[in-house]
């Protein structure tokens, strides 16, 4: 069986920026993707990276945690004021916490050190696919006070548009096209993210942080709402308070 990198024609020549402080981790990673069709820039720490995201608007940054000068998860946290770039965290740690830390940075996934590095090459085409490959040209969904636009990738609330990341809205406009259908955090880590083995509090956090911006009291959502025993909902009209509690 081949070992070597697979290469994606959709993908080839987006660019990847990789961070990280250990140049052997650096080389090998940026080895892979390149071999994978990928234009690879290297940083060795946070404030490098951030110059470099600035000066070439790279595609992806596969962004270790433990930097020097600006650790990865306020790099990630500036990557995320600045745009929409997609991130992949890199992290030595294992605790489901410091994952969690990442997700709320905005990291779009993470990989534990040590990692394989053709499921670097996997997980960055997948995120890429998600994130920035050009989305199928479909009519707005309008339900509620909400318009989730899938060809301008833009969601409005009563008018307003919503500041979402490319992944919250995503989980947005699966949920939108079936109001009133509860899910599973399992089904939506598939269906949004096309993972079929994964951890399920990214979903958990990922829900959380899309309430901060779509909902007008967070602490009591009446739009995305949990259902007890099963995972979410989406009510574009607005769910009774005794219905729901946050997650």
């Amino acid at each position: 069986m081949s070992t070597s990198p697979h290469r994606s024609g959709d993908l080839e020549g987006r660019r990847i920026l990789v961070v990280d402080d250990d140049p052997t981790v650096a080389e090998v990673a940026g080895t892979y993707l390149s071999a994978a069709g990928f234009v690879v820039d290297r940083a060795a720490d946070g404030g490098e990276a951030l110059r470099r995201l600035a000066a070439l608007a790279p595609d992806l940054v596969v962004l270790d945690v433990m930097l020097p000068d600006i650790d990865g998860i306020e790099t990630c946290r500036r990557i995320r004021a600045a745009g929409d770039t997609a991130v992949l965290m890199l992290t030595a740690r294992t605790s489901q916490d410091d994952r969690i830390i990442g997700l709320e940075a905005g990291a779009d996934d993470y990989l534990t050190k040590p990692f394989s590095p053709r499921e670097l090459v996997l997980r960055v085409q997948s995120v890429l696919r998600r994130t920035t490959l050009a989305a199928p040209i479909d009519a707005p969904i309008v339900c509620g006070g909400y318009r989730v636009d899938p060809a301008a990738r833009i969601a409005t609330y009563e008018g307003s548009e919503l500041n979402l990341t490319a992944r919250e809205f995503d989980l947005l406009e699966y949920l939108a096209r079936r109001p009133g259908q509860a899910f599973d955090r399992a089904r939506l880590l598939q269906a949004v993210w096309g993972w079929s083995i994964g951890d399920l509090s990214t979903v958990t956090v990922h829900v959380r942080r899309l309430r901060e911006k779509i909902e007008p009291d967070p602490t009591e959502p009446r739009h995305l709402v949990t259902v007890w025993g099963v995972g979410y909902r989406f009510d574009p009209t607005g769910s009774p308070p005794s219905e729901v509690r946050p997650e």
